[in-house]
């Protein structure tokens, strides 16, 4: 018997890729497409898949909620969150969800493929490819260690400054001001500015972020 797999996302073109994906391996059968929690409901209710795929973010709610609802409903469904988020918050809030697996955006289709498998076989065993590194930066007694410049670079970050911006502060180069800035997302296990900086006043980096600031979301490649 084939893997039976609904796709859940409200963007048409994310679900015609992932249908494609999967309907080139004879081994996993798409059962159905919704791009709603109600409708995603709805549709593992009639269709009883054996894996859902099922976006973060949806226009009646978060998929997590989708997430923790299947979930309470079934031990054995596989739950793959796919996500265009990065960030160790988005991560363990699937993890404590109870998700099978958690998988960007930006992965290739052979990663998508791959969660699914892992979550039909075993759908109660987290998967994610960041998960050992995200688990010790939880754990990490002392918080994330940023080198001084780095250090540098999230304050004037919290300040709101753009990467041309940083660089004309720091006599740097933009290319080099990246550098640091992807690092320092790195290691706060963040996907950009916003949560870089709510990161970092939770555990004590910075004071606070210049709430006047009207775009916190920039990542490094952001134009000055």
């Amino acid at each position: 018997m084939p893997i039976a797999v609904v796709l859940i996302d409200d963007h048409d073109l994310i679900r015609q890729g992932l249908r494609r994906a999967f309907e080139m391996e004879p081994e996993f059968e798409v059962r159905g497409e919704a791009g709603s929690i109600a409708a995603g409901e709805k549709l593992v209710a009639e269709t009883t898949p054996d894996v859902a795929i099922v976006d973060l973010r949806l226009p009646d709610g978060t998929g997590l909620d989708l997430v923790r609802t299947l979930r309470n409903n079934s031990s054995t469904i596989g739950l793959v969150v796919l996500t265009m988020y990065a960030g160790d918050e988005h991560l363990f809030g699937a993890l404590e969800a109870g998700a099978s697996a958690f998988v960007p955006k930006d992965a290739a289709a052979d990663e998508v493929i791959a969660a699914a498998r892992h979550a039909a076989a075993s759908p109660l065993a987290f998967s994610a490819a960041d998960l050992a590194d995200a688990m010790r930066r939880r754990l990490a007694p002392t918080g994330p260690q940023l080198s001084p410049r780095e250090n540098e670079v999230l304050q004037l970050l919290a300040e709101g400054l753009a990467v041309s911006g940083i660089a004309r502060r720091l006599f740097i180069s933009e290319s080099t001001a990246k550098t640091h800035i992807s690092k320092v997302y790195e290691k706060l296990g963040a996907g950009n500015r916003a949560q870089a900086i709510m990161t970092a006043v939770r555990q004590g980096l910075v004071k606070s972020h210049n709430k006047d600031n009207p775009d916190l979301s920039r990542g490094p490649d952001a134009p000055g």
